[in-house]
């Protein structure tokens, strides 16, 4: 979900060759037990602990090829091509689409016994019920940062969704640049579910969503608004978790609200695509991430919660990198909250409509 982008491959430094470790150490070792000493990694950019892969390569006597995608789509298209990779990173209704169109292995979850550090939170979701083809990454949430030295908290909670539409905030609020994530505030703000495919529901949310640009100027970004929230140059922004939590890091006077109307719940997830030529090291790769070093690493890193449930509550708990930043934890089982399903004509919809609404002043 982190969408900042190196948009280009990095190849890791060459295996060990005789470098003691836990786990083998050798490449001669890991071509053995696993048939190859190579694993293919396609992820978002920027979106792993710092040391995660030298330390798994190091453990394991192997080299791990990095590529890096910048939408699910990019992702999609590269995989339609032929192209091969033994670990992707997709997101929640891609992972769906991916499993219907038979474009993923299914885990052999005897390889991966780390599933039981596994959150409840991120176990049996809606698009994989029984975790037969996915292994929880990341996950999140998407709400608004909001300078609570401007915009009072009581307000935020009292209006949810709908603070974005009030005009004393003109001209001071950041909206993404994604049709997905827009359409969710303003579906939810309706009380309406975000997966709808109702096409008067639609047309309501286009609407509103119309209103809002016309009536308030917003300032539609992707990656910049992280640091120019931590910075205070708006008095809100509709944000990631992940992001919002370095916000609310880097500027004490930052809140953060997820709105009681609902939100959306996302998760990528890591699978194995039907022609990765090295399977086994790829659920090796897997169980190795759901290990607690590798899952703090990541999550220390990132910013996004982990779905390890002992750092998730290290990181958030007494003394953790996240004590008291109201961003990282996300919300578990309210009723309003939902994850994005794959629906083609939703999507086909929103992003026709997407171009209207910014295009609409």
């Amino acid at each position: 979900m982190k969408k900042t982008i190196i948009l280009s491959a990095v190849i890791a430094a060459l295996a060990f060759s005789g470098c003691g470790s836990t786990g083998g150490g050798s490449s001669q070792n890991a071509v053995e037990k696993y048939g190859s000493d190579t694993l293919k990694f396609y992820n978002w950019g920027e979106y792993i602990g710092e040391n995660v892969i030298s330390d798994f390569e190091e453990e394991y006597g192997v080299k791990v090829i990095s590529e890096y995608f910048d939408s699910n789509e990019m992702m999609y298209t590269k995989l339609q091509s032929g192209d091969s990779y033994d670990v992707i990173v997709p997101s929640d209704y891609m992972i769906e689409r991916l499993i219907k169109e038979d474009m993923l292995q299914k885990l052999d979850l005897s390889l991966i016994p780390n599933m039981e550090n596994l959150a409840d939170g991120v176990k049996n979701l809606a698009f994989d019920p029984e975790n037969e083809y996915s292994v929880p990454y990341f996950w999140g949430s998407v709400g608004i940062v909001y300078n609570h030295n401007n915009v009072p908290e009581e307000e935020v909670e009292e209006k949810g969704y709908s603070i974005l539409k009030d005009t004393k905030y003109n001209g001071r609020i950041y909206m993404y640049d994604s049709e997905r994530d827009s359409f969710m505030v303003a579906l939810k703000s309706l009380g309406y579910s975000m997966n709808t495919d109702n096409e008067d529901e639609i047309n309501e949310a286009y609407n509103w969503l119309v209103e809002l640009n016309n009536t308030m100027s917003p300032v539609y970004v992707t990656d910049e608004v992280i640091d120019n929230m931590a910075n205070g140059l708006m008095d809100m922004a509709v944000v990631y978790s992940g992001d919002a939590a370095y916000v609310l890091s880097e500027n004490e006077d930052m809140s953060y609200s997820m709105p009681e109307e609902g939100t959306n719940i996302w998760v990528d997830s890591m699978v194995i695509p039907e022609n990765a030529a090295n399977p086994k090291l790829a659920h090796e790769f897997i169980n190795y991430i759901l290990s607690y070093d590798a899952s703090y690493d990541n999550s220390e890193t990132v910013g996004y919660a982990s779905t390890n449930k002992d750092v998730l509550a290290d990181m958030s708990g007494k003394g953790g990198e996240y004590e008291g930043n109201e961003a990282y934890l996300p919300r578990d089982n309210y009723a309003k909250d939902e994850v994005f399903r794959d629906n083609e004509f939703l999507r086909q919809k929103l992003s026709e409509l997407w171009i209207k609404v910014k295009a609409s002043k």
